[in-house]
């Protein structure tokens, strides 16, 4: 059988005692401070910043990717303007305004 006799002086046992409540106080404070509202609320806040953040960054990957992309259709490796793409894109969207502004005179007329 193991001695379990305590060998520690009165003066050891309540030194030990204080340090130990000395421990415990520190960990309601921090458990304290976890559960409280505010806590709770300031990291609920930061995981939905922290998602929006980064379905952001995502967005701006994914919209500057397709902008890369619709570029690189009207300007050649060198910059210059495409313009048998170009041309046929403006001609269009001036059709498109010409009649918008036509079917906007004939409501008013």
């Amino acid at each position: 059988m193991a001695d379990t006799s305590d060998t520690r002086t009165p003066a050891q046992i309540e030194a030990d005692i204080r340090r130990r409540r000395e421990m415990l106080a520190e960990t309601l404070d921090e458990i304290g401070v976890r559960v409280h509202p505010k806590t709770i609320v300031g990291d609920a806040k930061a995981r939905v910043v922290s998602n929006i953040d980064h379905t952001l960054g995502r967005a701006y990957v994914g919209v500057n990717k397709v902008v890369t992309d619709v570029k690189a259709q009207f300007v050649d490796e060198e910059g210059a303007p495409r313009l048998e793409r170009v041309v046929p894109v403006a001609l269009v969207f001036v059709g498109v305004v010409g009649l918008l502004a036509l079917g906007t005179r004939r409501r008013k007329g």
